[in-house]
């Protein structure tokens, strides 16, 4: 428990979101990891279990939540030792439905939140580009006014729950200034919008990522979401959420490894005695837990400035930099002391390790971090 930040709330939806992985994620996730996505039926019990619209409104459903709440509920989900389940939910919880939540409407709101906190539509937010990644201002993606709506062109890249999402939240082009960018909401089924591929990853293979195609795709001009060239400073804001929420995985994924190990290395036998005995591997491992405790707690002082109002870029720049090495660092130190049975598919810490890895890449790269970090000092 973590005493400074924790209330006896936090305490009980930790025991519910755990309950929860027992019975609905671990048993079956294997056979997601087959199939490429998380049942749709799970993602809707989650959302009458009121999970995945903690942030948003009470009036749409949700349940009016703070910073802190979430990062409890992201750090309880991101137990799981499957990384796809966990980065499916966060994603439309912290990555995309925000983007509803803060900019939309009533009459948006309206229209599709609660079906969002109830799980009956997903959500995905479609920023990066073939050309343009952590440099958001560097899209192509061009949206023009054409008989009183919009007309959207471009491609999108590496999208989670692209392929499987009903509700798109797409960042395009909408002026010439390098920042003029505006947020679009854009239903499956719109014509001239198709997934152009699944894309194959390394890991988390329970989520299902895409390359999305926008041909003239006519939206009326009621899905502008938010301001008209004000979605660059939308993105730039929910980035300090989505990196809190990767960050809780990163430490998520750290836990459950050296859980894992330590259990692993008290029973093993070797040279006379188990693994434990090895006063290389007891210290060893002793530092790898101290760095993740270490990180947890910037990780948990960064949701409650939040709630304190404060404006963390830099240090939540610096916490996604620090998680997503460590994630790496950890879960491989981890692995090393498996021995072979480490590098085997369908056990808990080989998927750990390829799950582990894009960490440092997706929602912003260590060094795109760093430097976000440095040009703030």
């Amino acid at each position: 428990m973590n005493q400074i930040y924790d209330t006896p709330e936090h305490e009980l939806l930790r025991d519910q979101v755990a309950r929860f992985l027992a019975k609905e994620v671990e048993p079956h996730g294997d056979r997601w990891e087959e199939q490429g996505c998380v049942p749709r039926e799970v993602l809707r019990r989650m959302g009458a279990a009121g999970m995945l619209g903690l942030v948003f409104e009470p009036e749409y459903g949700g349940g009016g939540a703070d910073a802190l709440t979430n990062l409890v509920f992201a750090e309880a989900l991101s137990q799981s030792t499957f990384g796809g389940f966990i980065i499916t939910v966060l994603v439309h919880t912290d990555m995309a439905g925000p983007h509803l939540h803060h900019a939309g409407n009533a009459a948006q709101k309206d229209k599709y939140l609660r079906q969002v906190c109830a799980g009956e539509k997903i959500c995905a937010v479609a920023i990066t580009e073939p050309g343009a990644g952590s440099d958001v201002a560097g899209i192509r993606t061009n949206a023009r006014r054409e008989d009183g709506g919009w007309v959207l062109n471009g491609t999108k890249m590496f999208i989670t729950n692209g392929v499987h999402a009903d509700l798109y939240f797409v960042a395009a082009r909408t002026g010439p200034g390098k920042r003029d960018i505006s947020m679009f909401i854009v239903e499956k089924g719109t014509p001239g919008f198709t997934v152009g591929r699944a894309l194959k990853k390394t890991g988390w293979l329970s989520s299902d990522t895409a390359e999305l195609v926008f041909d003239g795709v006519r939206i009326p001009a009621a899905n502008l979401l938010g301001e008209e060239g004000k979605g660059f400073y939308s993105v730039m804001k929910n980035f300090q959420t989505e990196r809190i929420a990767l960050a809780a995985m990163a430490v998520g994924h750290c836990q459950q490894a050296l859980k894992l190990t330590l259990d692993h290395v008290r029973q093993r036998q070797a040279f006379g005695g188990t693994l434990w005995d090895q006063q290389v591997i007891r210290q060893r491992l002793s530092m790898l837990d101290a760095k993740t405790r270490a990180a947890r707690q910037f990780l948990y002082h960064c949701a409650w400035r939040v709630t304190q109002g404060h404006d963390i870029v830099q240090d939540v720049s610096m916490l996604k930099a620090l998680t997503g090495e460590l994630a790496n660092e950890v879960v491989q130190g981890c692995q090393q002391f498996h021995g072979g049975m480490g590098y085997i598919r369908e056990t808990a810490v080989e998927r750990l390790w390829r799950d582990a890895r894009v960490l440092a890449i997706g929602g912003g790269a260590t060094e795109v971090m760093l430097e976000e970090a440095a040009k703030r000092y």
